[in-house]
């Protein structure tokens, strides 16, 4: 029986590894396309890219998880059956619960793993990713300047340069810049870059020029090898990172600092994410048990079980958009979020229960009516 357990196991463990990673690369794929319009607007490098898509990795595995489970259940199990290993496994003697308990403690083991990323990776990887944002989005560089363009970053400020390298330089520079008292600017470079002052960023310009008009009416033209043009207007050193429901640990969602006015006008709506990442690895058990009610729930059929596997399919995708619309409707009222977890533990025992509804003794009788034909049909 053994030998027979870690054979189910294997069959298992093989599809779901490979369907988990499959649909976590469709998943990736169209989650970069947002990051990617980011990056490009903001002139940022591929090693940016690259780690911003890896860092939503974890959520995206955790949501194709269920689904990686009820496909490849469906594909491993309605082999198994439709080539009657499923019926030897009952007929050698093996009960229902022994037959699929290989699946159920592959679906426990998952859902383990996905309660760990809820609770640990998630918060880490997404906490990284948003300080990471917010060092693109606050980039003077690609703020202040788009090449081949000019740009107004502040009001007054005019900037232009021809081109940008791969290590940020910046070729060919104009800046004209009209101050509070009326008087003007403009400054020519053939480089510069973006450097650090003691009062603050500033833009280092190399071996150029700035005219600019006197009080008197007089036009000033100054050559310079080195010159730091002040950005501490652009520098908004206010301006925080904030850390988004979905970029917080448990703690943090169950027990928010009620002090700050942003936790306590979404205290419900931390609360839910909180009971969402407790009640969404269930969806692996529920989607496991769905697949084996599936293929095992009804009687062997030569035919295949297309029919009860879309029923299942059809259940499995309105249990998970029913979980989704009691997470939303939990951040207005609190008392809902107990709907989070019987939602999926209702699916699960469904599910259990159209497993176990039919004896394993019909699958038996099937390999002795030929023998008690015979017998009833012997002469006297």
């Amino acid at each position: 029986m053994r030998l027979i357990d870690r054979y189910l196991l294997r069959q298992l463990v093989g599809p779901v590894v490979l369907a988990t990673a499959a649909l976590t690369v469709v998943a990736l794929l169209s989650q970069s396309l947002a990051a990617l319009d980011l990056i490009v607007a903001q002139r940022q490098s591929a090693a940016v890219f690259l780690k911003v898509t890896l860092l939503a990795m974890p959520q995206l595995i955790n949501m194709v998880m269920p689904i990686a489970i009820f496909v490849a259940a469906l594909v491993s199990m309605n082999r198994l059956h439709t080539e009657q290993e499923i019926v030897v496994c009952f007929a050698g003697g093996m009960s229902r619960w022994q037959v699929v308990s290989p699946a159920i403690r592959l679906a426990c083991t998952v859902a383990l793993f996905a309660l760990l990323l809820n609770l640990f990776v998630q918060p880490a990887a997404y906490r990284a990713m948003r300080e990471e944002l917010f060092k693109v989005r606050t980039d003077l560089a690609s703020t202040l300047v788009r090449e081949g363009e000019f740009t107004e970053p502040v009001p007054g400020l005019t900037v232009y340069a021809q081109g940008v390298d791969g290590k940020g330089d910046l070729q060919n520079l104009f800046i004209h810049q009209i101050k509070p008292d009326g008087s003007a600017s403009t400054y020519t470079a053939n480089r510069g870059h973006i450097g650090k002052s003691r009062t603050g960023p500033v833009l280092i310009m190399k071996k150029g020029s700035n005219q600019e008009f006197s009080e008197q009416g007089v036009l000033n033209f100054l050559s310079f090898e080195e010159y730091a043009f002040d950005l501490s207007a652009l520098a908004n050193t206010e301006e925080l990172v904030h850390f988004k429901p979905s970029d917080r640990y448990l703690h943090e969602l169950f027990f928010p600092d009620l002090v700050q006015d942003w936790e306590k006008r979404n205290r419900l709506g931390l609360l839910a994410e909180g009971h969402s990442r407790l009640a969404t690895p269930l969806y692996n058990i529920a989607f496991m048990a769905m697949a084996l009610s599936a293929i095992i729930g009804g009687g062997f059929s030569r035919l295949g079980y297309g029919r009860r596997i879309a029923v299942m399919a059809a259940g499995a995708a309105v249990v998970r958009i029913l979980g989704f619309v009691v997470q939303a409707a939990a951040e207005e009222n609190a008392w809902l979020n107990i709907l989070q977890y019987a939602l999926p533990l209702s699916a699960i025992a469904l599910a259990m229960r159209g497993i176990f509804r039919q004896r394993v003794s019909r699958f038996i009788d099937i390999q002795s009516r030929p023998a008690r034909i015979a017998v009833a049909g012997a002469p006297a």
